[in-house]
């Protein structure tokens, strides 16, 4: 570890770690995709447009999955 991260709180940090990973996902469009991801992805959305009426709102599946917790 960067002996300069060490000086910093754990907030500070968290935030750090935040910031990194928003800059990362503004650019995921550079990141190529391979061949097996693309294929992957394009089996996913074939089995959701297959079966969409199966599928529920994030926030359903999320408070239905906090109740088993």
């Amino acid at each position: 570890m960067d002996p300069h991260l060490k000086h910093l709180s754990v907030d500070e940090r968290i935030r750090l770690v935040e910031d990194l990973w928003d800059s990362i996902a503004a650019d995921q469009n550079v990141l190529p995709l391979t061949p097996e991801q693309r294929l992957e992805l394009d089996r996913r959305l074939d089995r959701y447009d297959d079966d969409a009426a199966a599928t529920q709102p994030a926030a359903e599946a999320i408070a239905r999955i906090r109740k088993r917790l």
